[in-house]
């Protein structure tokens, strides 16, 4: 009997940190006009951020189906298992409907089962952070109770700092609002965002310029973080590897964090973040 561990492909956590934790994923929809993949199966990130460059219009993105999820559970799953679903926070997208109602499913043909889905509250890798500490709380070998009662409190804790060099792709896909957006670009004022309490992005500052973003967005770490030295920090880069090195050295020389871990923004985050975003978790 063991606790498995299921989630969505936007965590974007690295491949070999997903295979160390047995981390279970159900790929996001992207489709390009009349053209549909599967995020990360059928659709890798460079080759995404390509598509996107040279597309009029930004791709869409669809919330796996509850029968995606009750594939999944049906092949990974054994008779004495038990599963925790963790995805993409429900203010931005329905994954985490489409999780319930198959966890809902999946137990009404197995009613012995514990199996539960939670909301992540978090999306890329913030997602991923909140990954991989359930996944080590699972490997130290506490009981279902205990893992789903330590991983909403970590949901709760847990800090996500954006920024976007481009406002262009969420403003194209509505998630700012365009006169507001428009002027911001025009002058080269960068929003700094965060996770609300419920999941939402909230704008919690507004910078003129690149390097002054930057630079407040590492010293927002410090008004937001607490106890950083147990904490892993995830740092998540659209395209832009050299700019998110350059801050993870920064953060290193600043703060003792547990440990760092540093990926690229797939599509399904991508697609609104655009290329030169950048995200921090811890």
């Amino acid at each position: 009997m063991s606790i498995k561990l299921f989630t969505d492909s936007s965590c974007d956590l690295p491949e070999d940190i997903m295979k160390h934790y047995n981390i279970h994923v159900i790929p996001l929809h992207i489709s390009f006009r009349s053209e549909h993949f599967l995020d990360r199966v059928n659709l890798g990130v460079n080759e995404f951020y390509q598509k996107m460059k040279i597309e009029e219009e930004l791709p869409k993105t669809a919330a796996p189906s509850p029968h995606d999820f009750l594939h999944h559970f049906e092949n990974v799953m054994g008779s004495e298992d038990q599963g925790i679903v963790i995805t993409l926070s429900s203010q931005l997208s329905s994954t985490y409907q489409s999780a319930k109602m198959a966890v809902e499913m999946y137990k009404e043909e197995h009613p012995h089962v514990k199996m539960v889905a939670l909301d992540a509250k978090n999306a890329s890798i913030g997602l991923g952070v909140i990954l991989i500490q359930v996944a080590q709380l699972i490997k130290e070998g506490h009981t279902f109770e205990e893992v789903v009662a330590k991983t909403k409190h970590i949901i709760d804790h847990s800090h996500i700092l954006i920024f976007l060099d481009t406002l262009e792709n969420v403003i194209k896909g509505g998630r700012l609002d365009r006169v507001r957006g428009k002027i911001a670009s025009v002058l080269s004022i960068k929003l700094l965002m965060k996770n609300s309490f419920e999941g939402s992005l909230e704008v919690v500052d507004k910078v003129r310029g690149t390097k002054n973003a930057i630079k407040r967005l590492i010293d927002l770490i410090e008004e937001y973080g607490e106890n950083l030295e147990q904490k892993i920090l995830g740092i998540a880069h659209s395209q832009c590897e050299e700019k998110a090195l350059m801050i993870k050295e920064i953060i290193e020389k600043r703060y003792r964090f547990a440990r760092i871990i540093l990926t690229e923004i797939g599509p399904t985050i991508g697609t609104y973040a655009g290329e030169g975003g950048l995200l921090i978790s811890f």
